[in-house]
């Protein structure tokens, strides 16, 4: 029996953890920083609820540095690490929800230390974010 490849993997260049840091990255760029194809980062899209770049006005994708955070991550899970795309997804969130309760302990001991004029600051911060997640959770018409 044959050992199971990745074709899409660019053997020729391995991750880069040396990668320039900017704001946002284009397809391209963070295909190169993974060592992917543009046409894997697509399909990790549909896979992973969590890696979702923004787009500009030309329906170009814009990642950040959380995004390629990400992605790295995943290459991992997938090709180092030689988990299935099934086995990454439940990584991640696991990952993520391990995260969130040290998240939201930190808001509510700053919350509770903080003056009434900045309670009102960071509560319509949090607002205005969760407006945002909403948005985002909609479907697209």
């Amino acid at each position: 029996m044959s050992e199971l490849t990745f074709p899409s993997v660019d053997e020729s260049v391995p991750a880069n953890p040396n990668y320039p840091r900017k704001l946002f990255y284009r397809i391209q760029e963070a295909a190169q920083i993974a060592g992917v194809k543009p046409h894997v980062l697509r399909y990790w899209e549909t896979e992973f609820q969590e890696l979702t770049p923004e787009k500009d006005r030309n329906d170009q994708r814009r990642y950040r540095q959380v995004d390629i955070d990400l992605i790295l991550q995943i290459r991992s899970l997938l090709y180092e690490q030689k988990f299935t795309i099934a086995g990454a997804r439940l990584k991640i969130r696991e990952l993520r929800d391990a995260a969130r309760p040290a998240k939201r302990h930190r808001i509510a001991s700053a919350s509770a230390v903080a003056e009434p004029a900045s309670r009102q600051v960071t509560l319509r911060g949090i607002r205005a974010e969760l407006c945002d997640l909403m948005q985002r959770l909609q479907p697209h018409a």
